[in-house]
Formats: C-alpha cells, sequence, structure tokens
C-alpha cells in the first residue's frame, strides 16, 4: 500500500542545542534505515520549510502509523496522510 504523507517540523525554540542535534541524527538513522528497506522509497524537501513530502510503501495502515509514531522528531510534527491508488492512466500500471 503507498502513502503520500506530508510532514512539518516545529522543533520548540527553547529545546536545547545538544538534546536538537541528538533528536535530529536519530532522525536521520531512522529515516535512512526505512529507505534502504524499501518502505519509504521518495522523500522530497519542500523548498524554504522544515517539511517534506514522501511516499511510503508499506503492507498496511497500522504498519505506517507504526512507522510514523517510531520517527524520533514525530512529537514535533504534523502529519498528512493521502492513501494513494494506481491511477488507470499510468503507462507503468
Amino acid at each position: 500500500m503507498k502513502y503520500l504523507v506530508h510532514m512539518e517540523v516545529d522543533i520548540p525554540r527553547d529545546l536545547p542545542a545538544e538534546e536538537r542535534s541528538a533528536v535530529i541524527a536519530r532522525e536521520k538513522e531512522y529515516s535512512q534505515q526505512l529507505q534502504r528497506d524499501g518502505r519509504w522509497p521518495e522523500i522530497w524537501r519542500v523548498v524554504g520549510e522544515y517539511a517534506n513530502y514522501s511516499v511510503f510503501d508499506v503492507g498496511s495502515h497500522d504498519e505506517l502509523h507504526e512507522l510514523l509514531q517510531g520517527l524520533p522528531l514525530f512529537p514535533y510534527m504534523t502529519i498528512d496522510v493521502t492513501p494513494l491508488a494506481a491511477h488507470p492512466s499510468d503507462i507503468k500500471a
């Protein structure tokens, strides 16, 4: 199942710099592992924002929910999820 996920990040300005750096490093490690194993095949930065659009390819809604909640930056995110279906005009389908 594929999903388009929009994530906006809003880390509190009063979060200590050391803690901020640590959570960002954990986020990068976690997200890159999901990319390597194929569950996060695409990630696109939104120009001028601390945000991204990503495509996830997972087995279920529950699996996606679990992956998103596992993001170290999850407590500082606003997330919108759109389930995707194949388009009948897609030449790859």
